[in-house]
């Protein structure tokens, strides 16, 4: 009995190895995608749908992304849109809430933009879909610290509140300065994002990693920095964890968590702080052509900018001969809202 037993124990061993084995070489290969006829345009598509004659989408899935500790609430939201507004990584649709303009009565509302935090062939690899990331704007009254209903974001709460099956309104897509560059596939890319700004390089990343491009085969570097309030906040982490257990040498994720973590001064750490902790590597990166991408809110780019003129200073460079020359080159990329 016991002879059996042990039999079984070392065969179900060894079944529990194989199968380990077999989930590791499968979230190593990659996912077949289609139609590849989204690879042939030599343009990205831009604005195939305008203010006053939106496409129609439909709502498939809203799901939390972040942990109840998390300061607010952010949301990806899956939306089909049938194949008809196709788009390239990088590039941002419009939405436009249902309802009148507060501003305009008897006019739609003003259309919002997102950036897309998915690949052209969206989360079902079958180019109908496409991906937002979207944080609910709530708003506190400074005196009280109570939540007031009437000032809270029209969108974000529209798209976080919608069910699967809804309707809504997209127009698009828009954006050049985001797109990837592809020319070289062993491209270096730094991409610095706050909060949901992350959204266009999880698209970046599942083309790079994820998907069976048949004409991009990434072998270059793709560096991530994100920064959020604390760990319940990190968005897409798990996907991100991923790639860094697969693709240890493609691809770096640095986190900076402000209420988690300090900065060498003791002070909070930011997204600024982590950048200036690489700082030497980053500046030779730049040197060598590396891509440099920024995508969160607007407040984030007066902390970086000043890090990165300390930086070059120490280094006696001028940061403002290297910015125009980094423009000059197309390596630097610039989206916040």
């Amino acid at each position: 009995m016991t002879l059996a037993w042990q039999n079984k124990t070392q065969q179900s061993r060894h079944l529990n190895k194989v199968f380990c084995m077999s989930v590791q070489q499968a979230s190593k290969s990659k996912v077949a995608v289609k139609p590849v006829e989204l690879e042939s345009a030599k343009e990205p598509p831009l604005n195939l749908y305008k203010p006053k004659e939106p496409y129609t989408a439909t709502i498939i899935s809203v799901e939390r992304l972040v942990g109840p500790k998390a300061p607010g609430e952010t949301c990806h939201i899956v939306i089909d849109h049938g194949g008809n507004v196709p788009y390239w990584e990088g590039q941002s649709y419009g939405v436009i809430p249902p309802g009148e303009n507060p501003k305009k009565p008897g006019s739609p509302n003003t259309v919002r933009l997102y950036s897309i935090a998915s690949t052209r062939y969206g989360d079902s690899f079958d180019g109908k879909t496409a991906s937002l990331c979207v944080r609910r704007a709530v708003y506190y009254d400074p005196e009280t610290g109570k939540e007031d209903p009437s000032k809270k974001g029209i969108c974000s709460n529209f798209l976080c509140d919608s069910k699967p099956g809804d309707k809504v309104q997209i127009t698009g897509p828009s954006g050049k300065i985001m797109l990837l560059p592809e020319d070289d596939p062993n491209a270096t890319h730094i991409m610095i994002a706050t909060g949901t700004g992350v959204a266009p390089y999880r698209g970046y990343l599942r083309r790079m990693f994820m998907e069976d491009v048949p004409t991009f085969k990434f072998g270059g570097l793709a560096w991530l920095f994100l920064g959020v309030a604390n760990s319940d906040s990190l968005l897409y982490d798990e996907e991100f964890t991923n790639y860094l257990q697969q693709y240890p040498d493609n691809f770096r994720y640095d986190k900076a968590l402000s209420r988690e973590q300090t900065n060498r001064n003791g002070g909070k750490m930011y997204v600024q702080d982590k950048i200036e902790e690489y700082s030497d590597e980053i500046f030779k990166l730049l040197d060598g052509g590396a891509h440099i991408y920024f995508c969160g809110l607007k407040g984030m780019m007066p902390g970086i900018q000043d890090t990165l003129k300390r930086v070059a200073e120490q280094r006696g460079e001028s940061w403002d001969q290297k910015l125009s020359q980094l423009k000059k080159n197309k390596q630097w990329h610039v989206e916040v809202y």
